[in-house]
Parts: structure tokens; sequence; C-alpha cells
């Protein structure tokens, strides 16, 4: 089962993007670029959502047993 986490190894800031480019299984790298691409337009609301992101999900370290 795949499950949505923040990355431990593969972060920049918080790891949110690191994450669901694990979820999708394509390159965090291009959802950094989406992200960065869509900070402009979607300012405010891109900032929240990555905000929110570090809040609500967990950290790579939480979920593993």
């Amino acid at each position: 089962m795949n499950r949505l986490y923040r990355t431990i190894g593969d972060r920049k800031l918080a790891g949110v993007c690191g994450g669901i480019g694990k979820y999708f299984n394509i390159d965090p790298t291009v959802v950094r670029i989406v992200m960065l691409l869509l900070l402009i337009p979607f300012n405010f609301a891109m900032v929240l959502a990555y905000i929110i992101g570090i809040f609500v999900i967990p950290n790579e370290s939480e979920i593993q047993s």
C-alpha cells in the first residue's frame, strides 16, 4: 500500500515535495518545478498548501515500524 509521507532523505525544506513525488512515483524535482511554476499565479495559496502539508502529512520516520 502506497502511503503519503514527508521524506527524510530527499528533502529540501520539509520533505513535502519529495513525499508527493514518491507517492505518485515521479521525480521529486518535477514536483518542485511544478510547485515553483504554480507559485507565480497562486502564491498565497501554494505557500499555505505547503505549510498545511508540513503539519498534516506525517514524517517518514513516524510511519515506519
